[in-house]
């Protein structure tokens, strides 16, 4: 199984995201942990769990090369792009994380 952990300001907007994430994983028969964290939590949950990719909401963006340098390469860490995020495109923003983890 493959964690996907999404980071915003306070987790509100981005657990509907979470919630589109998780019902594409379903359809698609895949085995992943998806949830959110307000930015807070971030290090608590990253010593806590394995996640394999960190994503950024749009609205903490200007945290991606801090997190790069913090937790690549055992975590793959992007921001989701403005344009999912704000239709809340949850099999897009899956399929991302997926191909990070090919890569």
């Amino acid at each position: 199984m493959k964690t996907i952990m999404l980071v915003c300001n306070a987790g509100m907007s981005t657990s509907m995201l979470v919630t589109k994430m998780k019902t594409a994983a379903a359809k698609q028969g895949l085995d992943v942990a998806i949830f959110a964290v307000p930015v807070s939590e971030t290090e608590t949950t990253i010593a806590n769990q394995t996640i394999d990719v960190l994503l950024l909401g749009p609205q903490v963006k200007f945290l991606l090369q801090d997190f790069k340098i913090k937790y690549e390469p055992k975590i793959k860490v992007a921001v989701i792009s403005m344009q999912d995020y704000g239709v809340m495109n949850g099999q897009k923003v899956l399929s991302g994380a997926l191909e990070l983890l090919s890569e």
